[in-house]
């Protein structure tokens, strides 16, 4: 028997049992379409982080005040870890912030940010009004280092800032809340009693998360202590390193000059320092052990589809153990019995595993909590080959037993 009619008996025997085939199948195809969609739910949620790191900027480095005087590391790359001794917690100033500029000890900075912000004030344009989310006191550096382009209008600039003048850049959200339609540009808004004139509108940077980025608006900083937040410490200093791959030494560079300031070391500090590079790096590693445990988790799937398999094949040995007998007393070889059943297990396990295929394909077009799935092809090889081999693996048994069978005995079974 050459394999053109191994393969037809194969088929034959499939179809003989349309339904307990199709059952059968089933169970592979929800195992791999399982694979392949949580892998690809991984991997949209990663590159979903990953845009949202990167809209911060590769390069940018923020530092907070921890409030605690002990342990106040935290999320500062590894510096803080609260070993040390407490001692009285400094907030940072603007001093601070300019020692950071100095290059002679901070040659990996680009520039410096310092950041204050007013807790929600009401914003008010006519018979609009709007509470914004984030009102934000700085320098215009800032709009670089946190890649936040201007759509329409302009940023301000260093002599706005000198004079504490009050004017201000707002987010798509508050302009479409405050003026609809109506262009925004040289409009004055008036936030807390204050006015202040607009202009510029930021370019759309859509939602991180549960907060919405795009309402913020951003004055200098002078003029927002001055009418909304005082001249008390800052929120944040937002530093941008000279690129990429100097973060790291930007970082080392902005511990020793605070540590210096403030009188601590790396394991009581203060304040901490947020390294958007090492937490993007730490961000891929966590999603990508998450992806390959939802993987697992989903393989377990594949796994009771082969049972189903070996359990389908065996009661099929046993329905067709007289055929069996009738093929091998007319000189079927045990190779040709053995490939037919391995063909039929085969077989299943491939129509189910493309059927999986084309399934999480279609469920990759859809969105899932706000997280848009991306296919990713090694996946797809990988799970449909796991079907394959599923297929011979739990189909081998069943197949072998069949082929042991002496002819005598089959023609006897009832």
């Amino acid at each position: 028997m050459n394999h053109l009619e191994t393969f037809r008996f194969a088929l034959r025997g499939l179809l003989a049992n349309k339904m307990r085939s199709l059952l059968t199948t089933l169970g592979i195809l929800i195992g791999v379409a399982a694979v392949i969609m949580l892998v690809a739910i991984g991997e949209g949620a990663s590159n979903s982080i990953q845009q949202n790191i990167q809209r911060l900027g590769a390069n940018t480095i923020t530092i907070s005040p921890s409030f605690t005087g002990g342990g106040g590391g935290g999320m500062r790359g590894q510096a803080g870890r609260g070993t040390g001794p407490r001692t009285q917690a400094k907030q940072l100033s603007l001093a601070d912030a300019k020692a950071l500029t100095d290059r002679t000890l901070a040659p990996s900075v680009r520039s410096v940010s310092p950041v204050v912000t007013a807790a929600s004030p009401a914003a008010a344009y006519g018979a609009a009004s709007h509470t914004v989310a984030q009102f934000v006191g700085t320098y215009p550096s800032y709009f670089e280092a946190v890649n936040k382009p201007v759509a329409k209008g302009t940023y301000f600039f260093n002599d706005d800032v000198l004079a504490a003048r009050k004017v201000v850049v707002l987010g798509q959200t508050v302009v479409e809340e405050l003026f609809g339609t109506v262009d925004p540009i040289g409009k004055q808004v008036t936030v807390s009693g204050v006015p202040f004139t607009v202009v510029g509108v930021l370019k759309e940077s859509g939602s991180a998360g549960m907060q919405d980025a795009d309402d913020v608006a951003i004055a200098p900083l002078p003029a927002v202590q001055q009418s909304l937040s005082g001249f008390g410490p800052l929120s944040s200093v937002v530093v941008q390193a000279t690129g990429a791959e100097t973060t790291t030494a930007a970082q080392s560079e902005i511990t020793a000059i605070l540590n210096q300031r403030h009188g601590t070391t790396d394991e009581n500090a203060d304040y901490r320092v947020l390294n958007q590079a090492t937490l993007q790096e730490t961000v891929s590693q966590a999603t990508g052990i998450l992806t390959a445990l939802l993987a697992a988790v989903a393989g377990i799937s594949l796994l009771v589809g082969g049972i189903g398999i070996t359990n389908i094949m065996l009661v099929t040995v046993t329905e067709r153990t007289r055929e069996i007998g009738i093929r091998k007393a007319i000189g079927a070889p045990r190779s040709a019995i053995l490939g037919q059943f391995l063909v039929e297990a085969t077989l299943l396990s491939l129509i189910g595993g493309l059927a999986g295929v084309l399934v999480a394909f279609l469920g990759t077009r859809f969105s899932f909590a706000g997280i848009q799935p991306v296919l990713v092809p090694s996946s797809v090889a990988l799970a449909l080959g796991v079907s394959v081999g599923i297929g011979l693996f739990f189909g081998s048994y069943p197949a072998n037993r069949a082929a042991k069978l002496r002819p005598i005995q089959a023609l006897r079974h009832e």
